[in-house]
């Protein structure tokens, strides 16, 4: 995290895993972001058409651990929303938290599914499968999200 503002739009162009947690990253944080690495890396060839996203919704910093595990292979992009912004932008299950879904947002902004709290692994790949599928020629392989100079490829 460099502290910068940035737009919403500049995480268009890409299908995104995003992942809503608190600064701190409990142990169902990690799970989820855990998730999130090895879904993208399950994706093989199509992993260069999905970027990570971790929102931070309250002010907690995460530890350089956390940060450093996030980091390994292709970096996520990390963010902070305001937990208002995220609840217009983005809706749990009925009685559940943001935080217990993994949202899959497509390339022009808007989310198109989340997981289910605790997720199977190979189903939600299947899914994610299935929208790359359908969607060829949505995104733009390598989009250069915020903080990254080169484009990942």
């Amino acid at each position: 995290m460099q502290g910068r503002p940035v737009a919403a739009a500049a995480l268009h162009g890409q299908w995104l895993l995003v992942v809503v947690a608190g600064g701190a990253c409990d142990a169902a944080c990690e799970r989820m972001l855990w998730l999130q690495r090895q879904l993208r890396e399950a994706l093989g060839r199509d992993k260069h058409r999905v970027d990570k996203v971790w929102l931070i919704h309250d002010a907690a910093l995460p530890s350089v651990r956390t940060l450093d595990a996030v980091s390994a292979g292709e970096p996520a992009t990390v963010l902070r929303v305001p937990t208002p912004r995220l609840a217009a932008w983005l809706q749990g299950d009925a009685g559940q938290a943001l935080e217990t879904h993994l949202y899959i947002v497509d390339p022009m902004g808007r989310w198109m599914m989340r997981s289910p709290p605790n997720p199977e692994p190979a189903k939600l790949k299947r899914d994610v499968e299935k929208l790359l599928r359908a969607s060829a020629g949505w995104d733009q392989p390598g989009r250069n999200p915020p903080g990254r100079d080169q484009p990942s490829r």
